[in-house]
């Protein structure tokens, strides 16, 4: 394989990118025809799709020697890539299942078919609360990456690089806990406020920052959790593991806290909306009075 660019690309960062571009097109080829039907097929194909992406970055990062090698490099660079392309694949339903001439369909059968007979069934205002429960046990699939996440980026060293990867992880658990028991995913876009998004970036600077974000979410998840679930269970146990993850190697209390900013802009608008309802009832009021 051969590019134009790759005359302006060093030698070291070519064989990264070759190979990694090789094994993804052979791994997208095998999906063209076959389906997703195991939760093992659903990490393959994400792993061609993403994990790929994670394994070359982190060839390129440590070709410029800005980072080191870890023991377990290859399967934490991995779950970075699955933990992203999961994501996507649960807030993009409704776009994908719609997809003309034919669908696109990632979500595992093994999965799915605990609820409905076709996949597009969601779709139906009738099978919401089967569409609500299915969402639910994907998003605790996608958790099942989080702590490999957590390590790969605790190992980056470089600023740029920890930043870059940093934030997309942090954008992905907050999509994860917006999408969590939220029937709109079936309905239409479901995605984190530009705001929100814009603090993320703002504040993602270390490691304590990335702990806590992860940590808000989780407890912003947690609260959406309906006992009745029947995957209940299984997803607090793995929110708990996630929060006693980052409370034992994050400095939480010296950051602000995404979920309590949330709740305080709300209250305030609150507040200001009811204001400004008193002033314009007065000054009616005083109209009327003349």
């Amino acid at each position: 394989m051969f590019c134009f660019t790759n005359l302006y690309i060093q030698k070291r960062y070519q064989e990264a990118i070759e190979d990694i571009t090789k094994r993804m097109g052979a791994g997208m080829a095998k999906f063209i025809c076959k389906e997703v039907e195991t939760i093992d097929d659903y990490d393959e194909y994400c792993h061609y799709a993403a994990g790929l992406v994670g394994l070359g970055l982190s060839k390129i990062f440590i070709a410029s020697e800005l980072e080191i090698l870890t023991p377990d490099w290859k399967q934490i660079s991995n779950s970075t890539g699955l933990f992203l392309q999961k994501t996507n694949i649960i807030k993009d339903y409704l776009e994908d299942i719609n997809e003309r001439p034919k669908s696109r369909m990632f979500w595992p059968r093994e999965i799915w078919g605990k609820y409905v007979d076709k996949l597009e069934d969601f779709k139906n205002e009738e099978k919401a609360t089967k569409a609500v429960q299915c969402l639910n046990e994907m998003v605790t699939n996608a958790l099942n990456h989080v702590e490999d996440c957590l390590k790969s980026l605790a190992s980056l060293r470089d600023p740029a690089i920890f930043q870059s990867c940093a934030i997309p992880q942090i954008v992905a658990i907050g999509t994860l806990a917006l999408c969590y028991n939220n029937v709109q995913v079936f309905r239409g876009v479901v995605r984190l406020r530009r705001g929100l998004i814009a603090k993320v970036i703002d504040r993602t600077k270390t490691m304590d920052d990335v702990y806590g974000a992860f940590y808000d979410f989780s407890c912003m998840l947690q609260t959406k959790v309906d006992n009745n679930d029947p995957n209940a269970m299984k997803t607090l146990n793995r929110l708990e593991t996630i929060k006693k993850f980052c409370k034992e190697n994050g400095g939480l209390h010296k950051r602000k806290s995404y979920v309590n900013d949330e709740t305080q802009s709300k209250a305030i608008f609150v507040v200001m909306f009811v204001l400004l309802l008193a002033i314009v009832v007065v000054y009616l009021k005083a109209n009327q009075c003349k």
